[in-house]
């Protein structure tokens, strides 16, 4: 691939959105920072970094319950920071977008209370094979408890989904589709377009994994159908330990709490107990104020980008990536979609993956080794895991070059 640097630059001014984040311009190691881990966790920007810090220095206060200026304040900035994310996943009402710790607790979530009330013994809920864990396991919790089977979506060899499989797998007893969008692993994007209609005809109830779509193009759940979806902030330039849970309003007010005590209450007595609608049903306790605060913020900075040159900038990144690594002798990638987004998983002869993370992490570069949570995808390739690099729209071809450079010099000495 013969690249136009210039070119490429006019369109998205990568040294000005680099300038947004902090943490990019240090060293590790004695050398530049190179980091290729965004798929676990995404860099935070300014605009992020400056709005907890303003929380915390002149908003901090519970929420909801004072009559005071400082709780009045932060409720309003917490709601607010709600209105965003409903803007940024499509949803005209916002207080379908219920604040949690992270996706894998949303997943929790919806188990442990939709799932609880819908499925039982004999029923089935469909996964795919190369789901995280987090969209895996607590499934199986809840299909151990009720009685129910767990069915998989066999992957192709270059890691799509085998959707000739997939209307054979959707029978009247399938009560739910639990899927990723984009796969952490591979970086496949599944066709979930045709997917959920394909399940709402049999009435399937279908909940979407976004962890890693939402951080690479617009999702929009009014458009897709599905009935819910999850995605955790720290993937989309957010903070740590605040996620989302967005469902059907008619599905989230008819499901059980899950958690009691604080604003989930309607009223409490001995003689028992009622509960209030969504979003409060579901936030008990004093929620992560400043984290969602922090993940309006982030959202807003990614929804005010040009997000056609963002696609197109992270496609280029992906497609030099992944020409300069098939051209290492001995790497060999898995994740072939045509339709990825920009994480390449890859193992190379004679060299653990560990060893590399560790040799690439001497020059400075962050990848991420081992199983990634998705053991069943990597046992189907029979593999123990495998070194991942994964890009953002502040990654550069430069570091591109210098991982490939890495990969050879740790190639001559660990191979």
């Amino acid at each position: 691939m013969i690249l136009d640097r210039a070119s490429l630059a006019a369109q998205w001014d990568v040294a000005s959105v680099r300038a947004d984040f902090p943490i990019l311009g240090q060293q590790v190691n004695g050398h530049p920072l190179v980091y290729l881990d965004n798929a676990a966790t995404a860099q935070k920007p300014l605009a992020v970094i400056e709005r907890l810090d303003a929380y915390y220095r002149t908003e901090n206060a519970n929420i909801h319950r004072g009559v005071h200026a400082l709780s009045q304040e932060a409720t309003g900035a917490y709601e607010a920071a709600r209105a965003s994310v409903a803007k940024f996943i499509g949803t005209p009402e916002s207080r379908s977008c219920i604040f949690t710790r992270n996706a894998t607790e949303a997943i929790n979530l919806v188990a442990a209370t939709w799932g609880s009330a819908n499925i039982g013994a004999g029923d089935e809920i469909v996964v795919s094979h190369m789901e995280h864990h987090a969209n895996i396991v607590p499934w199986q919790l809840l299909a151990d408890r009720v009685g129910a089977t767990i069915k998989v979506i066999p992957v192709t060899d270059i890691g799509e989904l085998d959707l000739d499989a997939l209307p054979g797998l959707l029978t009247e007893r399938v009560k739910l589709l639990s899927l990723c969008h984009v796969s952490n692993s591979l970086g496949t994007i599944n066709p979930v377009e045709q997917i959920i209609p394909l399940a709402k005809t049999k009435g399937i109830t279908v909940l979407i994994d976004g962890a890693q779509s939402t951080a690479h193009f617009p999702v929009n759940v009014s458009a897709l159908g599905c009935d819910f979806l999850v995605f955790s902030g720290h993937k989309v330039c957010g903070p740590t330990g605040i996620g989302v849970l967005w469902g059907k309003p008619e599905l989230l007010n008819a499901m059980p709490p899950y958690q009691g005590g604080g604003d989930m209450i309607d009223r409490v007595s001995f003689d028992g107990t009622t509960y209030r609608q969504i979003p409060e049903r579901f936030e008990a306790g004093t929620p992560h104020i400043a984290g969602a605060i922090g993940l309006g913020a982030a959202v807003e900075y990614l929804m005010a980008r040009d997000q056609a040159a963002l696609d197109a900038y992270e496609r280029e990144l992906l497609g030099y990536a992944t020409e300069q690594l098939k051209a290492i002798k001995g790497l060999k990638i898995y994740g072939e979609s045509a339709h990825k987004v920009s994480v390449v998983s890859f193992v190379i002869d004679g060299v653990h993956p560990a060893d590399l993370g560790t040799m690439l992490d001497m020059d400075g570069i962050a990848i991420r080794t081992g199983h990634h949570c998705t053991m069943p995808l990597w046992a189907r390739f029979g593999l123990e895991g495998s070194a991942r690099a994964s890009f953002a729209f502040y990654n550069t071809l430069e570091e591109v070059d210098a991982l490939v450079k890495s990969i050879k010099k740790a190639q001559m000495m660990l191979g």
